[in-house]
């Protein structure tokens, strides 16, 4: 996924950044009003054709249930930060995971009747989920 955004950086800014909305001076001349479709130009064309793209390269590798997870979402950014947040967690979620995997390697003890490759797999998780 990350390739295929990374080939064109205006998809990768529409994921990070959101959506551009052609925008127009509004009737008091100062204020900033979405334009109507039949007075966007080009350029605002391919800022629209470009969340759809990056829309549709984040749901291409999706399962039923991420896609469930993502369909109310109205713009590529929006997928992705549900996506990260359904991955990973929140900041708080991802603090107590690595505090928790911190406690489990700090006290990792092999456990009676557990053999060495047992051991070794469990530590190896542990391990693993750290980094």
């Amino acid at each position: 996924m990350d390739h295929l955004l990374g080939e064109n950086p205006d998809l990768w800014g529409v994921v990070l950044d959101g959506p551009t909305i052609p925008m127009k001076n509004g009737i008091d001349g100062t204020t900033k009003v979405p334009k109507d479709r039949k007075e966007w130009n080009a350029a605002d064309k391919l800022a629209i054709q470009n969340n759809a793209k990056a829309k549709k390269i984040l749901i291409c590798g999706l399962g039923p249930d991420e896609y469930n997870r993502i369909s109310s979402c109205q713009d590529a950014k929006a997928i992705w930060e549900t996506l990260q947040t359904a991955r990973e967690g929140t900041t708080q979620v991802k603090k107590s995971k690595i505090d928790n995997l911190n406690r489990q390697y700090e006290l990792f003890r092999m456990t009676e009747g557990e053999t060495i490759q047992e051991m070794h797999t469990r530590f190896t998780n542990i391990i693993n989920e750290i980094y």
